[in-house]
This record gives C-alpha cells, sequence and structure tokens, in this order.
C-alpha cells in the first residue's frame, strides 16, 4: 500500500524572524502579512546561511510502480483526500503494468503528462543548445512555440492536438499572417513532437501530418536584384552620406515660399540627391571646420558603410555572418585571399572559405590595417597588426534603415513596378544574380552561394530581370530558309531520283480517280540511258526486270524493278517489289 505525506522542506529565513532557543535547539518566530504568528526549527544550510524547515504546501505520493521500484511523485495537492485520490490512480497504473495490460513505456508517458508545459518547451530548448543550434534558432523557436500554447490554451501535454492547432492556424490566415510565417510556428511544433516522441513523453506526434502552407502562392517580401549602375551610386552615396548630412540646406517648409517666417517648425533640411552630393559634403566640412576629428569619424564611417556594402555584394554573406567576421578571419597570405567563415558563425552550420575579389582583398587589407589599435599598443609600436580578435566592421543592428536613407538620396526606388524590395538580404540577391549574369556554372554559383539546392540559387536568388535573355536568343545560330533548291547537277538528281521534274511529270499518273478502278499496268523508270531523250520518255514502254542482286547506295537508276499495283496507289519505286505480311 502506497501513502501520502507532506514532505519536510527548508526554506530561507523570513525576514524580521525572531531567533530564540528552546530545549537545546534554535527556533525563528514571524508573523507573516496575513495569518498568525508562526514557528520552526532553524537549521544551517549548505552556504552556510540559515534556513527554516517546515513541511511542503503539497501531499507527496509514495508507491510502488510497475517494475517494483518505490517511487515518490508530488500530487501538486493541498488535500489530503485528493492527494489519495491521486495515489490511487498511480497504483491502478503500477498494477496494470504487472498484469501486462500496459507497456512500462506507457506508463512513463502518462507520466509525464501532468507535467507543466512550459518546462517540456524549457527542456527542448536545453537540447537544442547542447546539440549547437543557433541563439537566434532557439530563441525563435521559443517564441513560436511558447505563443501557439498560450493562444491555443494549452497547460500540459495533453492539452495539445491537432484540431486547436488547425484552427489557430486557419485564424492566422485570416487576419492576414503570411504562409511563411504559420509555416515556421508549424515546424516548430512539429520538431517539438518528434523530440517528445524521442524521449518517451508521447505515443504519437499530434502535428506529424497536417500540411504546410504554399509559401510561392502567398509571396509578402519579394526582393529585387540590383543593377550594376545602382550599385555603384549606392556606394557612392554611402561613402559620402555621413559627412553630407552635415551640409543639408534649410528650406522652407512651403516649397511656394508664402507664409515664411523665423519659426524653427516653418523650416526643415533639404533632402540629399546624389547630383547635389558633392555640394553637401563641401559645406558638411566647411561647417565642421572647427571639429577636424568629428570630420576624421564621419569620413570612415562612410568609408566603412560603402565597404559593407560592397563586401555583401562581392561575397553573398548575410547580415549577421558578416557582422561575426574578425580580422583574424582574413587570410592573404596565400595565392588566393579570402575569408574564413567560423561553423558557427554560418547559417547551415558548416564553416567556409569564401574567396575574395583582388579589388575587395586589397580594400579590405588596407582597411584592417587602419582599425584604432589599444592606446597602450599604440604608444610601443605603432607599426603592430591589428588585434585579430578585433570585429572586422561594426555592422549596425538598423543596417536597413541606413540603406534605405542610401537609397533615397541615390534615386534609387526600393520598391519595384512588380512590388519587389530592396533590402539588406537583397544584396546577397544580387550576388547571385551577378554571378549568373556573368556566366558562372549554375554548379559553381551554387557552391559560391553556399547553398544545398541548385533550384533556390537559379529560382529564388536570381533575377531573371537582369539577365541578358535577348543576348542569349541572338547568340543562337542563324538559319537559314532558301525558298528554292540548292543548285545541283540536274544529271546526278536524276540519278538519285530526287528531281523534283520527275515528280511533276509523274503526279498526274499516279494519282488515282476516285470512283474507277485502276488497271494494271507497268510504269516506266528512267534509267541513266533515257537521261538524253529530249521527251523524258522513250516512246516505246519496256517492263523492266527485276533486279538480280542488291540496288547501290546511289539509287535504282543503273536496275530495273516491276512496279506492282496495290489497287490505290503505286508502291514508290524505292520500296521494296513484294508487299510485307504486316
Amino acid at each position: 500500500m502506497g501513502s501520502v505525506y507532506r514532505k519536510t522542506v527548508t526554506r530561507p529565513l523570513p525576514t524580521g524572524a525572531e531567533l530564540f532557543t528552546r530545549a537545546g535547539e534554535r527556533f525563528a518566530r514571524w508573523k507573516p502579512k496575513t495569518g498568525r504568528t508562526r514557528t520552526a526549527k532553524v537549521v544551517t544550510g549548505a552556504d552556510g546561511s540559515l534556513r527554516i524547515r517546515t513541511e511542503a504546501a503539497t501531499f507527496t505520493a509514495k508507491y510502488r510502480n510497475g517494475a517494483g521500484i518505490v517511487c515518490e511523485v508530488s500530487t501538486s495537492c493541498r488535500d489530503e483526500d485528493a492527494a489519495r485520490s491521486v495515489l490511487r490512480d498511480l497504483e491502478r497504473r503500477a498494477e496494470l503494468v504487472r498484469s501486462g495490460v500496459m507497456t512500462a513505456s506507457e506508463d512513463t508517458i502518462a507520466d509525464q503528462q501532468a507535467v507543466l508545459l512550459i518546462d517540456h518547451f524549457q527542456a527542448y530548448l536545453d537540447h537544442l543548445q547542447a546539440k549547437g543550434a543557433g541563439k537566434t534558432h532557439r530563441d525563435n523557436t521559443g517564441r513560436n512555440l511558447r505563443r501557439v500554447a498560450s493562444e491555443c490554451s494549452w497547460k500540459t501535454l495533453r492539452d495539445m492536438g491537432r484540431q486547436p492547432l488547425e484552427r489557430w492556424l486557419s485564424q492566422r490566415m485570416a487576419d492576414g499572417t503570411s504562409a511563411r510565417t504559420r509555416n515556421a510556428h508549424l515546424s516548430s511544433l512539429i520538431a517539438f513532437g518528434n523530440w517528445c516522441l524521442d524521449n518517451g513523453r508521447l505515443l504519437v506526434n499530434p502535428f506529424a501530418r497536417i500540411g504546410k502552407a504554399n509559401e510561392k502562392a502567398d509571396p509578402r517580401r519579394q526582393r529585387r536584384a540590383m543593377t550594376e549602375g545602382e550599385l555603384n551610386q549606392l556606394l557612392n552615396v554611402a561613402r559620402w552620406r555621413p559627412l553630407a548630412e552635415h551640409g543639408r540646406e534649410s528650406v522652407a517648409v512651403d516649397s511656394n515660399g508664402a507664409g515664411k517666417s523665423a519659426k524653427r517648425s516653418n523650416w526643415t533640411k533639404a533632402e540629399l540627391t546624389l547630383a547635389g552630393l558633392a555640394d553637401a559634403v563641401e559645406r558638411g566640412r566647411e561647417r565642421l571646420a572647427d571639429n577636424p576629428e568629428l570630420i576624421e569619424q564621419l569620413d570612415r564611417l562612410g568609408r566603412e558603410r560603402a565597404l559593407i556594402y560592397k563586401t555583401l555584394v562581392l561575397t553573398g554573406l548575410r547580415k549577421g555572418e558578416l557582422a561575426s567576421m574578425t580580422v583574424g578571419q582574413l587570410n592573404f597570405d596565400g595565392s588566393m585571399p579570402c575569408l574564413i567563415l567560423n561553423a558557427a558563425d554560418e547559417k547551415n552550420g558548416q564553416g567556409s572559405t569564401i574567396p575574395l575579389r583582388a579589388d575587395l582583398a586589397e580594400e579590405l587589407k588596407v582597411w584592417s590595417s587602419d582599425l584604432p589599435k589599444p592606446a597602450t599598443l599604440r604608444l610601443r609600436d605603432h607599426q603592430a597588426k591589428p588585434d585579430p580578435s578585433r570585429k572586422l566592421f561594426e555592422v549596425p543592428e538598423g543596417l536597413v534603415r541606413i540603406l534605405n536613407r542610401d537609397l533615397l538620396a541615390a534615386g534609387i526606388d526600393k520598391r519595384d513596378e512588380r512590388g519587389r524590395t530592396i533590402d539588406v538580404h537583397a544584396l546577397r540577391h544580387t550576388f547571385g544574380t551577378l554571378l549568373s549574369k556573368g556566366g558562372v556554372a549554375p554548379r559553381t554559383a551554387q557552391a559560391a552561394m553556399r547553398h544545398s539546392s541548385l533550384d533556390l540559387t537559379m529560382n529564388t536568388y536570381t533575377d531573371p530581370k537582369l539577365l541578358d535573355v535577348q543576348g542569349a536568343m541572338d547568340s543562337l545560330p542563324a538559319l537559314n530558309l532558301s525558298p528554292e533548291l540548292p543548285t545541283r547537277d540536274r544529271k546526278t538528281l536524276k540519278a538519285t531520283g530526287t528531281d523534283p521534274s520527275q515528280f511533276e511529270s509523274l503526279v498526274p499518273t499516279l494519282v488515282p480517280t476516285l470512283g474507277k478502278s485502276s488497271p494494271s499496268r507497268t510504269f516506266p523508270v528512267i534509267s541513266s540511258t533515257q537521261a538524253d531523250d529530249p521527251t523524258g520518255w522513250q516512246s516505246t514502254p519496256r517492263t523492266l526486270a527485276k533486279p538480280t542482286k542488291k540496288p547501290s547506295s546511289a539509287g535504282f537508276a543503273d536496275k530495273g524493278f516491276e512496279v506492282e499495283d496495290t489497287g490505290l496507289e503505286p508502291v514508290a519505286s524505292c520500296m521494296p517489289c513484294k508487299r510485307s505480311t504486316n
């Protein structure tokens, strides 16, 4: 027989508790905010702090499970009768296991049903971390799981089900949530269900058979690649805009000039344009002439932004991958300058070596050598190499907002006529498109993009609008359609049976007349000896004998044969004289 009891536990000493000694033992007396004064024995904790020993608020059930092992399980019940009811259920399950009605694994799964779902989520996230999953993936997964559990009112594993999730997905679709977002939540739940299945927490995955939404039919963010001209404009603006911002002119809010006043609210800064960029830079230098350090700081900031854009376009790195790059990951010593991307920082977790163009490698080399050095190091050795652990770029979190301002100043439309937009990740799309436009083999482009699928490289990350499709059509060979037969020797044509004039003379004779029977007759065939006959036919037709040997490859002009009447249309001269049995 099992039993229920309250466990003895220790808790921190309550604030303001009064210590006293009774019968050689120490006790604490305190009065909670609500209730009467309480007394508990004082003990010393493992860390040397004073703690009070008291009973737990809930009952614990002690029983022997199906395998004969004594177990203690918290009933989470404050009432003893309710706790004994839980004990009876546990003992009944143990009896089912002993009698073979229930397996031990099913009994273990039943124990997991009462555990709070939030505890299962935390255990799953710990599993992802131990497996080496990135922090971003873990954060997104935890957020997706908690959101669905909260909005579906799931508290434990037994509450999870397919129908509530499908209802939630339908509601999100009605709210306008994209297919990609819905699929992300569904994928997190499917992965969590598979983990519970592998760890003996569930018998089946309730979400395994729920189909995903078609993301191609519901695109929300379509990116476009940038042209070479747009890239040059963007790099030019990014290089000088930090300094040009200080040279913007003040203009009246009213474009007509009416109602001008000295109020500051009636004036604003003029927008930067590509045409006025140089003048704005000069004005900025004049206004900051008394602060050369700020001019140098803004100039360096412009160099960094332009080099960030250029590196993203010419390497295909993602924003997070570039932000993780350090000076030590640059390799200029070998025959091929490259970037070494660590596995922990790459999206697929494999690590890569990314080759660099010669011009980009030179600019990165100069940039890394100009990085500020620690003050103590600078005093000792101005020629010291930069710290390998120093970040290559300080990639700002709000880079997309900075890019939007650069696009506006460069006069580049963020959204094209098809609704496709330019953002930071669109620079990676531009990288893939430039590879295809440059004639790079698809398999090589896939390796450069570090994609697992060639379809992803060619269809998603290649903008067909920028490809030279017309040039590809022009590269096809010219096929001339001549209205006349090419000139050949007439004697050779007659010898091979390909003279068109010969066919024209045969058509009226060979075509049968409908409604009339075709009499059995023989037709002369022009031989090489008759080619000089001006009439085309000899005056006395003769029946030629069947050839005694196989005709030569030049045709049947040197041998005669009989033409058999089929009743409808004579057999052509190049066919065998006997009809096939088929």
